[in-house]
């Protein structure tokens, strides 16, 4: 099995305060609960010079990245190889320093969440956020970027749910404000819904179908993406809408055609877990094998992925896959 030209890494595994999106502690790695749950820096150069054919890495996961104390070095270790790299990124963390180090590090792209365009609703899905603080960061990243003439792509991403669909228009207008080049947006990615659902994981499906679009009266979310499409237009923004409607696949499908992930490309936790892709988000919800630990093509071509693999080609494919959005076509 050839080794995939991308992947995704997590830096760091722990959930902080600062960083979550929803109000639901849902991961025990890390403080409190025990030592950092940050990839070791050697770790992760050992990955990457196996992953021979690579061409672009994105470093997210359900940390923030500019938590781990060496993300910088991991940015440039893998830019000197000449490979793309990209990140996700709440901006919480961002410092005059960490401002002008992403403008040196080598970084290609900077993806930054963004769920409100107001304090209110911005607050009230990230706890313990600050809009003033989110604010005052951009101003600062913007500052750095055209201090340096230049630097890496900005993008915005936003997770569309009911308590936030009001204000799109108003979220693109915000992306152009702060230049970015293109506002993604993506419906929840995963309802929760197997039925092996780990109970500390439950709270998260209550809150998924607590907000999700799925099954609500489209008619006025066709209107608000009329608006927002309309706002960008006239900016001359970039902006990815997510379908909401069911795209229902011919019998006989293959999974592959549905979603390609596990072929072509990996995710990794920051101990190196390998998952089918970052929708699992968790390696007790699919871990395939620990590339730090087994060897990056051991487990990429051993027995666990390729079952996985021949499941979700097959009209039978796993839970997990299931309930995804991207592979329902809803993402």
């Amino acid at each position: 099995m050839e080794l995939p030209t991308y992947i995704q890494i997590e830096p760091v595994g722990q959930c902080n305060l600062r960083c979550r999106m929803c109000p639901i502690q849902f991961r025990s790695d890390g403080s409190p609960d025990g030592p950092p749950a940050f990839m070791p820096l050697a770790t992760f150069r050992n990955l990457i010079d196996q992953f021979t054919t690579l061409g672009e890495l994105h470093l997210q996961g359900l940390g923030e990245p500019m938590m781990h104390p060496q993300f910088f070095e991991m940015v440039r270790y893998a830019a000197q190889r000449g490979i793309r790299v990209t990140t996700n990124t709440n901006m919480t963390l961002l410092s005059r320093r960490r401002a002008d180090l992403c403008m040196s590090a080598g970084l290609d792209t900077i993806h930054i969440s963004v769920d409100g365009a107001n304090a209110d609703t911005y607050e009230a899905i990230r706890v313990q956020s600050s809009f003033a603080r989110l604010s005052r960061n951009m101003d600062w990243l913007l500052q750095a970027r055209r201090a340096a003439g230049g630097g890496p792509k900005l993008h915005m991403v936003g997770v569309l749910m009911r308590r936030n669909l009001h204000e799109l228009p108003a979220l693109v207008r915000l992306a152009h404000h702060w230049e970015m080049e293109e506002l993604f947006i993506q419906h929840l990615c995963h309802d929760f819904g197997e039925d092996g659902l780990p109970a500390r994981y439950r709270p998260m499906r209550d809150f998924v179908s607590a907000e999700t679009l799925a099954g609500v009266d489209l008619a006025p979310v066709d209107a608000v993406f009329a608006e927002a499409r309309a706002v960008a237009a006239e900016l001359g923004l970039r902006l990815r809408l997510p379908n909401l409607r069911p795209q229902p696949h011919p019998p006989g499908t293959r999974g592959r055609e549905r979603c390609n992930w596990p072929w072509s490309g990996a995710y990794l936790s920051y101990d190196g877990q390998a998952m089918p892709c970052c929708m699992i988000s968790t390696p007790d919800r699919g871990a395939l094998g620990n590339m730090a630990e087994q060897g990056v093509a051991a487990v990429w071509s051993g027995e666990d992925y390729e079952s996985f693999r021949a499941r979700l080609d097959s009209d039978n494919p796993p839970e997990v896959c299931r309930s995804c959005a991207l592979y329902q076509g809803l993402f």
